[in-house]
């Protein structure tokens, strides 16, 4: 029954590279799966695959903490996919995700793993057309992933939809679904499927929230772990500079010089800040893009899809990226803004070094950001070693900066004045109204 003691696992380290069983088979995944794998490029499991899949294939509920970027995702897809293979069935599994982006991801990953058998996934979240999606699921999907706001609409106006039959549940990003409020349709979700299931939840931390959702979901769970509460990932050079709050753009563009041709996302703390250096970037030549909460769905993913083909190779986002994107090889974050929870710079800096890579985060720290940067360094346990920048070589960027800012905040005001004129549909790099609140 929900509420059972937890059978804790061995904690494992969070290194993907770790010494672990040196296949997929020796897990217990099937020959359809493992074809899947190896076409992939998943030469071997990583270490919260090893900690999960043989419990998850047991039929056990699965506690699963990690780190961004360990490899959770199939953590959970390949058993799913292998119990479908057994028995197979519509609405057979629901996963439910905080963010459209995550919840398309998820989705190209259980197509990518489930193409040898076939597998049909419907994703249904906010900002696409509920007919289109409605449509999807009358094609009855062996599985659905969702936000949870979407899916309850779904579920309560589609006629014919229910998940009654349903026999796998998956929480991704838990803690990041409760901190998103999305408390309330989890649980007029959990009353309408049925209580014989298992079920998955994954979560970077355990806090009380997710305690308390993991009581009432899960049914003698088992829990693993492959890393620290608080670990950021082994391969990640992280280096702050001190700098004037008004030569930062400067100290921003010598970086990004430094970095040329390696990919990297820089972390804005408001939409028009973020809007404001993809345009100053790209006066200076950068292929820059931004990714915000205010953008339309298909600008969203559009930018998305430039910056993982490499056709940018700067994203600039808000937090609304910085957790469970399926983005490989960033060589470089860069907090331009440092956030306001120190929990959130674990998740922005683990789009770098992942699945054993390399990586560099770089935070830039101005006069009125001593307290949270300290925090951050309170957080992960150690002091950083500073960025090496002679002031006076950074300053020879001025003149060019200077300019930049100036032809940003032009394209600025005129998107802001078109979107007067047109309604604000056409008002930003997002096309929505530009809003100065934080997001």
């Amino acid at each position: 029954m929900p509420g059972q003691d937890i059978v804790e696992q061995p904690e494992s380290p969070g290194d993907a590279d770790q010494e672990t069983p040196a296949t997929f088979a020796s897990l217990g995944v099937c020959k359809e799966i493992q074809e899947a794998c190896s076409a992939l490029g998943f030469t071997k499991p990583t270490a919260i695959q090893c900690e999960a899949i043989p419990h998850a294939l047991e039929g056990r509920d699965v506690i699963g903490l990690a780190e961004t970027g360990s490899g959770k995702t199939a953590a959970f897809a390949i058993p799913v996919l292998q119990a479908l293979l057994a028995s197979p069935q519509k609405m057979f599994a629901a996963v439910l995700a905080p963010t459209r982006e995550l919840a398309f991801q998820i989705q190209e990953q259980f197509e990518a793993l489930g193409s040898t058998i076939g597998v049909k996934v419907a994703c249904l979240v906010g900002g696409i057309d509920m007919i289109q999606q409605a449509i999807a699921i009358s094609r009855n999907p062996h599985i659905i992933v969702a936000t949870p706001g979407r899916l309850v609409d779904h579920l309560q106006n589609t006629k014919g939809f229910s998940l009654a039959n349903l026999k796998f549940l998956v929480l991704d990003e838990a803690d990041r679904l409760l901190n998103m409020d999305f408390e309330k349709e989890i649980d007029t979700l959990l009353g309408v499927i049925p209580k014989t299931r298992t079920t998955m939840l994954f979560s970077a931390t355990m806090t009380s929230r997710v305690a308390k959702l993991q009581r009432a979901s899960l049914s003698n769970p088992v829990k693993v772990s492959v890393s620290s509460k608080y670990q950021t990932v082994t391969g990640l050079v992280q280096q702050y500079k001190f700098i004037p709050a008004k030569n930062k753009d400067c100290y921003l563009v010598f970086a990004l010089n430094e970095f040329t041709g390696g990919s990297a996302i820089i972390f804005a703390d408001t939409v028009r800040t973020t809007a404001r250096i993809a345009l100053m970037l790209r006066a200076l030549g950068f292929p820059a893009v931004p990714l915000h909460g205010q953008m339309t769905q298909p600008k969203r993913l559009g930018a998305l899809n430039k910056f993982k083909s490499g056709d940018r190779k700067i994203l600039v986002a808000t937090d609304v990226a910085s957790r469970g994107l399926d983005i490989p090889c960033v060589d470089y974050v860069i907090n331009y803004d440092i956030p306001t929870h120190s929990k959130d710079y674990i998740h922005r800096v683990g789009r770098t070094a992942r699945a054993g890579r390399s990586g560099t985060a770089i935070t830039l720290v101005t006069q009125y950001d001593v307290e949270l940067f300290q925090r951050i360094e309170q957080l992960i346990g150690f002091k950083m070693n500073e960025y090496q920048a002679e002031q006076a070589e950074v300053m020879v960027l001025f003149d060019r900066v200077v300019e930049a800012q100036r032809i940003a905040q032009m394209e600025l005001r005129e998107l802001d004045d078109s979107r007067k004129n047109k309604g604000g549909r056409k008002g930003n790099p997002g096309g929505r109204p530009f809003k100065r609140h934080k997001k």
